[in-house]
């Protein structure tokens, strides 16, 4: 399996997260990444490493134009005056131009999305944001936004791995040709301390992690965001775009989930899922 370009935003489908990462560690391992053959980085206001994340684009030999970049705005930059100035700020630390998508990191209980998606519209009309999206959103969310936002809506990034069931939101999603960004592949290290995934991992010779990645990949319209700040991990993990599993093998990793699977849910700012 190669590295799909996914959906209208032609996302590659595996990207590097740089979730929670210590100081200096964002800059390292996204230039590492590109060396590796990574062309999607992940980052966010609020993992406050922006900064690093360009220093490390800018470090790098792959051209700027290569390279997919996403980052994200929380709710409390919603009103359009703040998500706009909020925008400008991103582009500033990450020392670009523009960024390839923009994500609305949560829905906000506050801000109207017809107070916030126009402003999306008007930076990709200016050419700062070349696609925009959401990130933690429901169905009804997503049927809100694409009747608001004027652009595609490029992407959902939401929690996915072995142990959540997003069964009807991916259902939702692939039909409405919303391409899901998942992160916390690896469950935050659970999956390599799950017996199937281990059993599975032995016969391909390979990781517990690279098998949860490849699960995702296999599925329609998935992208893959695993985050690693060691540099000795990339090539597993982009390696997983390789591994072939068997519709019993996938089988096996899709009756892992379970109803308290869901890891990520911080107080006020967590939607009423889907599930």
């Amino acid at each position: 399996m190669s590295i799909l370009n996914i959906g209208p935003a032609a996302i590659p489908s595996l990207g590097l997260g740089t979730f929670k990462m210590k100081e200096g560690e964002a800059r390292e391992i996204t230039k590492a990444a590109l060396a590796e053959g990574y062309r999607h980085i992940d980052t966010a206001q609020a993992y406050e490493n922006e900064i690093e994340v360009g220093e490390g684009i800018r470090a790098s030999a792959t051209p700027r134009d290569q390279i997919f970049l996403t980052t994200k705005i929380l709710p409390r930059d919603f009103a359009a005056a703040d998500f706009r100035k909020a925008a400008e700020a991103s582009l500033k630390a990450l020392g670009t131009d523009y960024v390839d998508l923009l994500l609305l990191h949560w829905p906000s209980k506050e801000v109207a999305l017809s107070e916030t998606l126009p402003v999306l519209d008007q930076l990709i009309d200016e050419g700062k944001v070349r696609f925009g999206g959401v990130s933690n959103f429901t169905i009804p969310m997503l049927e809100q936004a694409r009747d608001i936002l004027q652009a595609p809506l490029a992407a959902n990034q939401v929690e996915m791995h072995p142990f959540i069931d997003q069964t009807r939101l991916r259902a939702f999603m692939q039909q409405a040709d919303i391409p899901l960004q998942a992160y916390a592949p690896l469950a935050q290290g659970r999956v390599m301390e799950n017996a199937v995934m281990a059993e599975i991992a032995e016969t391909h010779q390979t990781s517990a992690a690279a098998i949860a990645v490849a699960w995702l990949l296999h599925k329609p319209g998935v992208i893959a965001l695993p985050k690693t700040a060691k540099p000795s991990r990339l090539a597993g993990n982009l390696a997983a775009a390789e591994i072939a599993l068997s519709p019993d093998q996938i089988a096996r990793i899709d009756a892992l989930v379970r109803p308290d699977g869901r890891i990520v849910a911080p107080e006020g700012l967590a939607p009423d899922w889907d599930d």
